[in-house]
């Protein structure tokens, strides 16, 4: 037997009522970080008790904004083709997509995300430098990019500089443009790559 209208409505409308939640806590969090749950709820235009129905505590909504900025990352590095054309080019394109991520999630960038982490980061993240692991050793191959340090630290390596790169933007002492290219510019560095014509 279906489900009745009614049931489906009300679950419908707590999903968007969830959605909106989060959209605003992950906007409101990337501008300040120590906002609180009753600030959540004015962001996002809801009552105090509709956060905590959702979010029965901070942690819990922290961690629902982890997973979906950690899926839609994975997401978007892995429509860059990595394994086809020249690795310098793959490698442009994941950096070029990580910043935009960056970019568009400050929140990404503070103190909310780093106090998340716990023993199950490593995993969730695993995919996101597979990606470009895998660039790095098919760049070694072809001789695009010389060996040098291990190629796990040059992931790591790459990974803080999109992080310093943010940091700059939200300081206020570099725009995003020329924080962007500071942070391609210092990977290609860290690489060793060559530049194309």
């Amino acid at each position: 037997m279906s489900e009745k209208p009614a049931r489906r409505r009300r679950r419908a409308d707590a999903e968007r009522s969830q959605a909106k939640v989060l959209d605003a806590a992950i906007e409101l969090l990337g501008r300040q970080p120590e906002a609180s749950m009753d600030d959540i709820a004015a962001a996002a235009g809801v009552a105090r008790q509709t956060v905590y129905a959702h979010y029965p505590a901070r942690h819990a909504l922290i961690a629902a904004i982890v997973d979906r900025l950690t899926a839609e990352t994975v997401a978007e590095l892995q429509s860059v083709d990595v394994d086809a054309g020249a690795a310098t080019d793959a490698l442009g394109a994941w950096l070029t997509r990580s910043w935009q991520l960056i970019h568009r999630y400050p929140i990404l960038l503070t103190s909310v995300i780093a106090a998340a982490s716990d023993a199950g980061d490593y995993e969730r993240h695993v995919p996101i430098m597979d990606s470009l692991r895998r660039i790095l050793d098919r760049g070694r191959c072809s001789g695009e990019f010389q060996a040098g340090p291990p190629v796990q630290w040059q992931v790591s390596a790459i990974i803080a500089l999109g992080h310093a790169a943010g940091a700059e933007v939200i300081a206020g002492r570099m725009n995003t443009v020329d924080a962007g290219a500071a942070f391609s510019e210092a990977a290609l560095r860290v690489t060793a790559g060559t530049r194309r014509p």
